[in-house]
């Protein structure tokens, strides 16, 4: 028996499986390994910001321009000699060097009010470009008593006497004194003037809106002014009726009284009217939303 044929046939039968096994391995790509993506993140993150120092609460201006920065200031008012301020228990200043100070009831500005010439301290209450202020102060009212919790004062420290009364608006001094708010304003950084009608009247002249509102104010002005004359009147002579014995005397007098009561509720109309003009000045159409 010839079995060349049979080896030829067993040879050529085993190449045929070698190609068959190679087809049925995945291709294997020849490259390098990578990191997790946890890895990544971690090599990628940006470092951790250092944290900010915090900033000083308090600063104070002076007159000659210098700017300090603080984290505490006392106000020293000593039997004798000046009163003064002290930062950080180290540095003193004289409350004539003060321009402005700030802390965390507010702004404050020490300027000359209108007719006189004794500096005093005033609140900033609203900014812009009429900006406005206030000060506080204590005004003796028989039978009255003065518990009063506006602010005032020069900042938390309080001034009592000429500066704008004890901080948060006076100190209880008891029967007899009420603590009494007076409003002032600024435009462009000019002087200080008195928030009455004849100065906001000059101020907000070049705005249609706050002159319109000025407008309404000149008209219950002569509303305060008719009701002070017609309820002086009835009081006047329901007081003389009362005295030659007449019977309409008391009936004179009691119409008097709500009669004169009206230029009192008026007068809240016209102060809310004028910071209303300020408003509009300062905001346009958004103070109005």
């Amino acid at each position: 028996m010839n079995i060349r044929p049979l080896l030829l046939a067993a040879v050529l039968g085993g190449a045929a499986l070698v190609p068959a096994a190679a087809q049925d391995t995945p291709p294997q790509l020849n490259t390098p390994p990578t990191a997790p993506d946890t890895t990544v993140r971690t090599a990628t993150a940006p470092a951790t910001a250092p944290p900010q120092q915090q900033q000083p609460r308090y600063r104070i201006g002076l007159v000659n321009g210098a700017v300090y920065a603080a984290d505490d200031v006392e106000l020293r008012q000593p039997a004798l000699g000046r009163s003064y301020l002290l930062l950080n228990g180290q540095q003193r200043f004289e409350l004539d060097q003060i321009k402005f100070f700030d802390d965390e009831t507010g702004h404050y500005i020490r300027t000359t009010l209108p007719g006189s010439r004794r500096v005093s301290t005033l609140r900033r209450e609203k900014t812009g470009r009429i900006s406005t202020y206030s000060i506080t102060s204590q005004q003796y009212m028989p039978g009255a008593y003065g518990s009063g919790f506006g602010y005032g004062g020069f900042g938390r420290f309080g001034y009592p006497y000429g500066y704008g009364g004890y901080p948060y608006g006076g100190y209880p001094y008891g029967n007899g004194y009420r603590t009494v708010k007076t409003e002032y304003f600024s435009k462009d950084g000019g002087p200080i003037q008195d928030m009455n009608f004849r100065s906001l009247s000059v101020a907000v002249s070049d705005n249609p809106g706050s002159a319109a509102l000025l407008r309404d104010v000149a008209r219950l002005r002569r509303y305060s002014t008719a009701g002070y004359v017609a309820g002086g009147g009835l009081l006047a002579l329901g007081m003389l009726n009362t005295f030659s014995g007449n019977s309409r005397g008391l009936p004179l007098v009691l119409v008097s009284v709500p009669v004169l009561l009206v230029p009192t509720f008026l007068s809240g109309a016209q102060a809310r009217k004028l910071k209303q003009a300020v408003q509009l000045y300062n905001y346009g159409d958004a103070a109005a939303r």
